[in-house]
């Protein structure tokens, strides 16, 4: 089949053409802007990639449109699709009817550490032997790809935001899991969702499409979760916690997290000596178990696994270590996840500085739906540099004053490059957090660092 995609450089969308071009069809595709690595990676696999969105390409009509969830009416390609009246569909449609039909699908949802547990998930049964294909909304360090065709069991990085501009379902409805992860539940997503009741109705829909025989694993510490099972639940209900009673458990013992102990009713199950820290991966760590266990795979084995799990690009890695200064790239953009990193990373080096540079930059934050949690949620580090510019609906000096003087408000990665260069100091850790490139802020700073005496 010649199969054309629409938004092909972005980590999903890249990822089914991935798996299409493997499955045996020609594949091609555009996006707005092409540009690694994605475009990169498309190339490598003879994947032909069109800068823009002309409907130049559609003339020699693609069997199928696959569309992205970034375009919408207007756009010129999505006009010629419909106005010829062209073959479309989405890129969860797709993935689900065409590639997971007849595969035993793992799915992890939740507002939050959906692409570190899939990762976990993936090592977990690349490790005992399973062969897993995967599609991650990252890179998990272990693969250096986020999207494989694999065997019998798939991975899929279950993402509640829509699926196309003509279908306002959650992508995940479309994956037909066998086994979910439900990691937690938030409000965010403000540019689709009205509210949080919104989104607890598109989980609904996912545990309405889980078989009976199936396995849902829940964090049995979170509310709003929990406020979504009492709406119906069809199939094995399993919950994990942290030091909290429940059927999976997970406790720290080393207080940064690098040290867990698992336990499975009332059972110990091991010990966990790995590299990442905090008390979400903690988390992350005990569902990834839970979920392996549902297919079979022994705990040992799971933890065996985790300890050699090197982590996901972008979360919290680690991109250099110069003159005994620590430089971190990380994508966390919604306060919750930023308070638990941060707290995590203090956790872990004590009382060496924390320094962090933020770019509030996802359209909910930009609307400020969540400034009054900002400052909270950047107590621990010594000292905060915010990133603000066009589009910002709210006053960051408002939102930061929890910080008592500890920030500084920039416009430019330059001048916020200029700042942190005059400031840091040998044992400092920097943490870029954002969920776009930063202006290449991470990556600059750490070539500063590498020129200096």
């Amino acid at each position: 089949m010649k199969i054309y995609i629409l938004g092909a450089c972005g980590t999903f969308m890249g990822g089914v053409a991935l798996l299409a071009k493997r499955a045996g069809h020609q594949v091609s595709g555009a996006d707005e802007h092409t540009y690694p690595p994605m475009s990169t990676l498309l190339s490598s696999e003879d994947i032909e990639l069109y800068e823009g969105y002309s409907e130049k390409p559609l003339l020699d009509p693609p069997d199928l449109v696959i569309i992205g969830n970034a375009l919408s009416r207007g756009n010129p390609a999505i006009e010629y699709v419909l106005n010829e009246r062209l073959e479309y569909t989405s890129g969860p449609r797709w993935l689900g009817e065409n590639y997971l039909r007849n595969r035993k699908v793992i799915a992890v949802a939740g507002t939050h550490g959906k692409t570190s547990t899939s990762s976990m998930v993936a090592w977990i049964l690349e490790c005992a032997g399973l062969n897993p294909g995967f599609l991650i909304g990252g890179v998990p360090l272990n693969f250096n790809v986020s999207a494989r065709e694999g065997s019998e069991y798939f991975v899929v990085e279950a993402d509640e935001y829509d699926t196309a501009f003509f279908d306002k379902r959650s992508k995940f409805v479309h994956y037909r899991p066998q086994v979910s992860i439900l990691n937690n539940l938030e409000f965010d997503h403000a540019d689709i969702f009205p509210d949080l009741a919104a989104i607890e109705t598109q989980f609904h829909h996912l545990i309405r499409t889980l078989p009976g025989n199936g396995t849902i694993i829940s964090n049995g510490v979170d509310a709003n979760l929990e406020q979504v099972l009492t709406r119906g639940c069809w199939t094995d209900l399993q919950r994990f916690a942290l030091e909290a009673e429940s059927e999976w458990q997970v406790e720290m013992t080393k207080p940064d997290g690098s040290e867990l102990c698992f336990s499975h009713q009332q059972r110990s199950l091991g010990t966990l000596s790995w590299g990442l820290n905090g008390r979400h991966n903690a988390m992350n760590a005990c569902a990834a178990i839970a979920a392996a266990a549902a297919v079979d795979i022994p705990a040992a084995v799971a933890i065996e696994a985790l300890a050699s799990f090197k982590g996901v690009k972008r979360r919290m890695e680690l991109i250099a270590h110069v003159n005994d200064i620590c430089v971190y790239d990380d994508f966390a953009h919604h306060p919750t996840a930023i308070r638990l990193t941060l707290e995590g990373l203090r956790r872990k080096v004590g009382n060496s500085r924390v320094l962090v540079a933020l770019e509030p930059r996802s359209n909910t934050m930009r609307a400020g739906v969540h400034a009054d949690e900002l400052g909270p949620a950047l107590i621990a580090p010594d000292y905060v540099w915010i990133r603000t510019g066009d589009g910002i609906d709210w006053d960051p000096q408002v939102a930061l004053e929890p910080l008592e003087g500890r920030y500084s408000i920039v416009t430019s990665v330059d001048d916020l490059l200029q700042q942190m260069q005059d400031a840091l100091k040998p044992g400092d850790h920097i943490v870029f957090m954002s969920n776009g490139g930063f202006g290449a802020a991470p990556r600059r700073l750490a070539e500063f660092l590498t020129r200096q005496p």
